[in-house]
Order: structure tokens, then C-alpha cells, then sequence
């Protein structure tokens, strides 16, 4: 057997290398225009454009799979990002030129999520091997990407050691990062993706209001609490999905005896036939050698 490091994927044919092409595109679309955004933008303009991607997440899930939310869902996705938004959000600075490159990274980032949780679960892809295949690809549409995102570029940077060892760190914590938001994809959905990063969020705010006793101020914890009211109405919409999947598998399975019976018989009758229409041969050829014994 051949030791590799990773997990097996699904066979190339069951995943055109388009829809990979496309997310490496994409991939590199989201991340490259989301450091042009913190480039141009205060940190809270960008915020306003993270919670932008939840509706958006939404819709574009409406249009390419026809996935409806229902209106219990959007009321609890509509808290959280009110409340994200009041506890996070303290300026609203930003460049005409940033502004326009938050709003262009919105969809991309959206499609982002969107296409990877779809290859995970409907080409049953895991989180390593679907790196391993698109990350290639997005390394090439950044490079391409570099002179215009990124002027003047590589070539003119200071790559001392603190610069390059910064550079390095921030590599391999981009990796754990990128892959554990493929497994959190993977495991459940675009949308509950985004609102576990809403949660991180909130949970620093408020952990950094109990430790180490920072003042948020009242606002920003009213909002950071309604926030997590929000993630916890979700949360508890979509187990009580889950629970109710399996009671509608649970009450068609009486038909599932019934075609099993009739295949049953599709099966044996004939069998049964066969070994009686033999037996009765077998009885023919007795009686004519008894009747004819020499």
C-alpha cells in the first residue's frame, strides 16, 4: 500500500475541474480583495461588509440551488447581524476606492463559502484534499492579481528577518485557519459558517470584558449579548431541523417492506418454478423407466 498524507478523494470524474477552477478563482477573488478592503477601510466598515455576506449568503443560495430560509431563520440571522453590527462597529472611516472593493468582495466571499460546502458534501470532497486541489490554482490568480491589488508589489518589500518570519507565521496560521473553516463547511453550511465567525466575534468581546476587565462600553455589550441570543435561536432552528429530517424518513418506511416483498417474489417465483417444472421431469423419466424396464 502507498503511504500519503492525505485523505482519499472522491474519483475525478465525479468533480468537473471546472467547478474546482471556479473556486480557486473565487478563492483568491475573496482574499485578495479582503486585504485590499482592510488596506482602504477602517476596521469597522469592514465589519459592516463581513455582516453584509450573511444576506447574501442567502440569496445566492436561493438563486443557484433554490435553498429557502424560513421566515424563522431570517428573523434570528436578522438579530445576530444587528447585533454584531451595534457591538463591533465604532467608525465607519473608508476611501471611495475601499468602499468599492468591500462591496465587490462581498459576493465572492459569499460564493466562496457557498461552493465549498456544496463540494463537501454533495461530491463528498474532505477539507484537505479540496486544498490540495484548488490551492494552486489560487496561488496563480493571485500572482496575476498582485500588480493590480497589491502596487508595487513583492519586489520592492523589505525582506529582512522579522519581515519574512512575520510573513511565515502568518502563512501557517492562515493554513490552520483556512482549514478549519473547511472542516466547519464541510460539517455544516455557508450560512452557519458565517455566524460561528459572528460568534468568535462576540465571544472575544465579551471574554475580553470579563478577564481582563476591558470596558466595551454598554452598548457593545448589549449588542454582543442580543448577538448571541440571535446565534442561539439559530442554532436551535436548525436542530430542531435535523431532528425533524429523521422523523420523515421514519414514516415512509412502512413502503419499503412492500417493495422488498414484491422483488422477493420477482426473485423466487421463478425459482420455485424452475425446481417444481425439474422435480416433475425428474418423475416422467422414472415412470418411463418403469414402464419400460428393458
Amino acid at each position: 500500500m502507498r503511504f500519503s498524507l492525505l485523505p482519499a478523494s472522491p474519483p475525478a470524474k465525479s468533480t468537473p475541474f471546472s467547478s474546482l477552477l471556479l473556486l480557486g478563482i473565487v478563492m483568491s477573488l475573496s482574499n485578495g480583495l479582503a486585504n485590499v478592503s482592510l488596506k482602504y477601510n477602517s476596521v469597522g466598515f469592514y465589519q459592516m461588509s463581513k455582516i453584509a455576506v450573511t444576506p447574501t449568503i442567502v440569496l445566492a443560495e436561493f438563486m443557484l440551488f433554490k435553498k429557502r430560509a424560513s421566515y424563522q431563520k431570517v428573523a434570528a440571522l436578522t438579530l445576530v447581524s444587528v447585533g454584531v453590527a451595534v457591538a463591533t462597529v465604532t467608525d465607519l472611516e473608508f476611501h471611495f476606492f475601499g468602499a468599492c472593493i468591500a462591496l465587490a468582495w462581498i459576493v465572492p466571499s459569499a460564493v466562496n463559502k457557498i461552493l465549498w460546502s456544496n463540494l463537501q458534501q454533495q461530491e463528498n470532497w474532505t477539507a484537505l484534499p479540496l486544498m490540495w486541489k484548488t490551492t494552486p490554482i489560487t496561488l496563480l490568480f493571485l500572482v496575476a492579481l498582485m500588480p493590480w491589488l497589491d502596487p508595487p508589489g513583492v519586489l520592492s518589500f523589505d525582506w529582512n528577518f522579522p519581515n519574512t518570519s512575520a510573513i511565515l507565521m502568518s502563512a501557517a496560521l492562515g493554513f490552520l485557519l483556512q482549514w478549519s473553516g473547511a472542516l466547519a463547511l464541510g460539517a455544516t453550511s455557508a450560512t452557519s459558517h458565517v455566524v460561528l465567525g459572528q460568534f468568535k466575534t462576540c465571544v472575544i468581546l465579551l471574554g475580553g470584558f470579563l478577564i481582563f476587565k476591558s470596558n466595551p462600553g454598554m452598548t457593545s455589550s448589549c449588542g454582543a449579548v442580543t448577538a448571541l441570543g440571535g446565534m442561539s435561536l439559530y442554532t436551535y432552528l436548525n436542530l430542531l431541523g435535523s431532528k425533524q429530517q429523521p422523523a420523515k424518513l421514519s414514516t415512509r418506511q412502512p413502503s419499503f417492506p412492500l417493495s422488498k416483498s414484491k422483488l422477493s417474489r420477482k426473485v423466487l417465483m421463478p425459482r420455485i418454478i424452475g425446481i417444481l417444472l425439474s422435480n416433475q421431469s425428474k418423475e416422467v423419466q422414472i415412470s418411463t423407466r418403469s414402464d419400460h424396464p428393458f
